[in-house]
């Protein structure tokens, strides 16, 4: 019988087609296999973004999110994120993937986590973010043609509760302190909401840790060493820090 082949042993050629084509590697060369998937520019849900428009798509993320959770090779994940936000129900659906997956998750916020990306960064188990990044909240909005009645208000309502009970679940940070930075009306010119910068970020609640790349790969590797004598263990492991 052949010998399946570990991701740990796939040649040069497949990883740089995966790198390519899903934005995504799988690293075996350290103490530990880990997986490194990218989220960058906007989230495309169910509408197709312009070519010139730089996109990460749901529906390429969701099966590798599976994939990683099933695969006995990988140890853990690594998240890197620079996003300038997107659909947001196709954001939310990744982070709730993200947020459930028994494996050592670790995010690490680069250059930004704009509306959406809010979710997919605290989602991880541990989160981190540089110095020079930056997180941005603000409420919910749509582009396009709306229907003015009470009803499409009600919907955004709704919604925004949705996201405000998931980042306030999955971080350090209160829904009236998260949802009086979302409601500033004296930082953006063009919007409501709040830029706050890494160290702010992490003064806020909303990340757990100022750090860069060397940081969050050894804390993934410190959370999957102390995984592995549990491995196979049933139940859903809480967020570490969390009450």
């Amino acid at each position: 019988m052949q010998e399946e082949e570990s991701p740990a042993s796939r040649s040069p050629d497949l990883q740089q087609d995966r790198i390519r084509d899903a934005g995504s590697v799988v690293t075996g060369t350290g103490r530990h296999t880990i997986h490194c998937l990218t989220i960058v520019g906007q989230i495309e849900g169910h509408t197709v973004l312009p070519s010139s428009t730089k996109t990460t798509r749901y529906e390429h993320v969701i099966p590798q999110l599976v994939a990683i959770e099933e695969e006995p090779e990988i140890d853990g994940l690594l998240i890197l994120l620079n996003t300038v936000g997107g659909d947001v129900e196709a954001g939310l659906a990744l982070a709730e993937l993200v947020a459930g997956m028994k494996k050592p998750t670790v995010s690490l916020v680069l250059g930004g986590g704009h509306s959406i990306g809010v979710p997919l960064a605290v989602a991880a188990r541990r989160s981190f973010i540089v110095p020079t990044a930056t997180m941005t909240v603000h409420p919910v909005r749509m582009n396009g043609m709306l229907v003015g009645v009470p009803q499409t208000m009600d919907y955004f309502q709704r919604m925004q509760e949705r996201i405000t009970r998931f980042v306030t679940a999955n971080s350090h940070i209160s829904p009236e302190r998260f949802t009086q930075l979302m409601m500033n009306t004296r930082e953006l010119v063009l919007d409501v909401g709040t830029v706050l910068e890494g160290r702010d970020a992490v003064e806020e609640g909303l990340i757990d840790s100022l750090g860069g790349l060397s940081d969050a790969v050894d804390c993934l590797y410190e959370m999957i060493d102390r995984r592995r004598p549990k491995k196979g263990a049933s139940g859903k492991k809480k967020k570490e820090g969390a009450k």
